[in-house]
């Protein structure tokens, strides 16, 4: 049976404010990209939703960022090189070792918001990404869009490159991202995201914005757990490829249960 892995970005609350039901995620993915402090996130949290993931089998992902509570990392942040890889091993120390703690490890990392946008367009930033993960752990993999500078400086670096694709995010004609200001940029209907991933993972295309056909290479699939429609999208996604004969599963080797 041929298989996909579903990611969802994890553990986005902070101190008494939550964001979005992380265990009814966890009931439909295959690997949870877990906030590590800097964008959401707290000691708390983070233990919390690593024994979460760790009781269904789900795979966990450091999910790193610029420090950037206030706007939850999806701002630009000016960083030198050296403090960008600083302050990814310091993410990457502290959810290793809730990982442990919780009873499972971290496996792979993906950049958040503003981060991932940057390093995967700016080889710079991609190579202090991916230079702190490789001196941390270089078995770890690096989950990023097909044919970003951070898949790049993963393969130069010896890392593992996995390439996602985007559930609910809108695509521009050349496979990027359609900016979140932008009108259109998130999908919400459960039932036409899923349809839309159906095809992606059986067809490899997806339509972009101005309605032509964009390919689409991946080994997982991103929904993002802070949406509203999070849930409902998840569990349309994972039933139509499900009832199409495409099985769930995560690139590190943990199934949803």
């Amino acid at each position: 049976m041929p298989s996909i892995d579903l990611n969802s970005d994890l553990g986005e609350g902070f101190g008494a404010w939550t964001a979005g039901d992380d265990r009814a995620v966890l009931d439909v993915v295959s690997s949870a990209n877990i906030a590590c402090g800097a964008h959401a996130g707290d000691p708390v949290i983070m233990l919390d939703t690593c024994r979460a993931a760790a009781d269904r089998g789900v795979a966990v992902g450091a999910h790193v960022a610029y420090r950037d509570l206030a706007g939850f990392g999806r701002r630009p942040v000016s960083v030198t090189p050296d403090e960008l890889y600083a302050d990814v091993v310091h993410q990457l120390g502290a959810l290793t070792a809730a990982a442990r703690v919780a009873g499972t490890a971290v496996t792979f990392v993906k950049p958040h918001g503003a981060l991932y946008n940057t390093a995967c367009a700016d080889p710079v930033q991609a190579e202090a990404v991916v230079r702190a993960v490789a001196d941390v752990d270089p078995t770890l993999a690096i989950l990023a869009l097909p044919g970003s500078e951070l898949l790049l400086a993963a393969a130069q670096n010896g890392l593992r490159a996995v390439s996602e694709a985007f559930a609910d995010r809108a695509y521009e004609p050349d496979g990027s991202l359609v900016p979140r200001g932008r009108p259109g940029a998130v999908l919400h209907d459960p039932e036409q995201v899923a349809a839309r991933v159906l095809r992606m993972v059986t067809d490899g295309v997806a339509t972009a914005v101005d309605g032509s056909e964009v390919r689409v290479a991946a080994e997982s699939v991103c929904v993002h757990g802070d949406s509203p429609d999070a849930v409902a999208t998840a569990q349309a996604i994972r039933a139509l490829l499900t009832a199409h004969g495409v099985g769930i599963a995560s690139f590190a080797g943990a199934t949803a249960s």
